[in-house]
C-alpha cells in the first residue's frame, strides 16, 4: 500500500522577473489574496482557496539560491491548474481583458474533478495557468 495519501494541491512556487507585476496578476487579476510575506527570503504568498501560490523572487535568499530565473524554455513545469466556481465565460474574458490579459479559447477538458470548461491565460512571467471550470453535470 502507497504511504502517500494525496489530498490535493498545497502551494506551487513560481519564480518572477518583476515581484510587482507578479503581484498584480495574481492579487488583481486572479483575486487571489496576500497570505504572508517574507522580504528577507523574497518570498510571497497568495491564498488560492485552498492551496497557496508561492512568488519567489530573484533577488532573495530563496531566488539567489536557484542561481536562474524564470527559463526562456525548456521549462520544468507546465502550468498550474486552479479550480474556479462559478464558470463565467463572458464575464471572465471581460475582466482578463481590463487587465491586459489575453483570454485563451474555453475547451472542455479533464480534471481532478471530472470534464468541464477551461481557459488558458499566461503570467506574467510566461507560466501557463489554467482557468477550471466545475464538473459538468452528469
Amino acid at each position: 500500500m502507497n504511504p502517500i495519501r494525496i489530498k490535493g494541491l498545497d502551494h506551487v512556487v513560481l519564480r518572477v522577473a518583476d515581484l510587482a507585476r507578479a503581484e498584480a496578476f495574481w492579487r488583481d487579476v486572479l483575486g487571489c489574496p496576500e497570505e504572508k510575506r517574507n522580504d528577507a527570503l523574497g518570498l510571497y504568498q497568495y491564498r488560492a482557496g485552498a492551496s497557496l501560490i508561492d512568488l519567489v523572487t530573484l533577488d532573495g535568499e530563496i531566488g539567489r539560491a536557484s542561481a536562474c530565473g524564470p527559463p526562456a524554455a525548456g521549462r520544468n513545469m507546465d502550468h498550474v491548474c486552479i479550480a474556479i466556481d462559478p464558470f463565467d465565460e463572458a464575464a471572465l474574458r471581460a475582466h482578463l481583458l481590463a487587465h491586459g490579459v489575453a483570454p485563451g479559447p474555453v475547451v472542455r477538458r479533464y480534471g481532478a474533478g471530472g470534464d468541464g470548461p477551461s481557459m488558458y491565460i499566461t503570467d506574467p512571467d510566461g507560466n501557463q495557468v489554467e482557468l477550471k471550470g466545475p464538473p459538468d453535470p452528469t
